[in-house]
């Protein structure tokens, strides 16, 4: 049995499994779309913790969780007279041949730019695609993803700046702008100012190449490791945080990060 046979072998013994399951498991048999939904989030979000820790094991784990959601989402619908998984391959397998005219067609690209360019344009053409540029863009994303992919569909059609460096003086003035409302204390503005300064700290990551998302979630991990160090170095001395002063807690953090 070649490679190809396989993954159509493990494939086929999974969705043979789920179709089992699906008949003698009471809480399996129940499920609907709208039952799913918030484990597929939850499962999404741990297979991108996953991803972060670099764990090969941890990341097969989670995929596999993943991927029985697309299964069972796909088995639902069979059931209900829809589609099944072989509809969901077929039109993924049509839409990245379509989407890549580059690689299937004749069109000349030259560079990632280019493809992410013809990438939009694409989208914007294809039946059922969007309908606009940011259309494209999932309300339901956490606020920061969301800035970064709206920042990144903006630049496949041209919006953006000439050259990095002069998003700094927009990082600037928006700093400036924060510094001013919080003097009139008005907290809406002061919020919507705050906004402000986000999204151009985001574009600036972005026009640097690094991913926004992917860096605060570094930094929470690192704050994360050397408070617990801080915690557990202060409980050691038979004390907790509230009897320290900041000037005692600030000792023990210099050196959870020389350690």
């Amino acid at each position: 049995m070649n490679s190809r046979e396989k993954k159509l072998e493990a494939f086929g013994r999974m969705l043979d499994i789920l179709d089992i399951l699906r008949v003698k498991c009471p809480w399996d048999a129940k499920q609907t779309y709208e039952s799913l939904r918030p484990n597929t989030i939850e499962e999404t979000y741990e297979l991108a913790s996953a991803l972060m820790s670099g764990e090969s094991m941890e990341i097969k784990k989670e995929l596999g969780d993943v991927l029985l959601h697309v299964a069972f989402y796909s088995k639902i619908a069979s059931e209900n007279g829809d589609f099944d998984i072989a509809d969901v391959c077929d039109s993924l397998s049509d839409k990245l041949v379509f989407r890549h005219p580059h690689v299937f067609g004749e069109v000349k690209v030259d560079g990632e730019q280019d493809v992410l360019q013809n990438w939009e344009q694409i989208k914007l053409k294809e039946k059922g695609g969007n309908k606009t540029v940011l259309s494209g863009v999932p309300d339901a994303l956490p606020a920061l993803i969301k800035a970064n992919r709206i920042q990144e569909k903006a630049r496949n059609v041209g919006f953006d700046w000439e050259e990095k460096e002069q998003v700094w003086d927009k990082v600037k003035e928006e700093v400036g702008e924060v510094e001013a409302e919080m003097k009139q204390g008005n907290r809406k503005d002061l919020e919507a100012e705050f906004g402000d300064l986000l999204f151009s700290v985001v574009n600036a990551a972005r026009l640097y190449g690094v991913d926004p998302e992917n860096a605060l979630e570094r930094t929470n991990r690192k704050f994360i490791k050397r408070f617990n160090y801080l915690e557990q170095k202060v409980k050691d001395m038979g004390k907790n945080l509230k009897e320290m002063t900041l000037e005692e807690m600030d000792e023990i953090w210099e050196e959870a990060k020389r350690n």
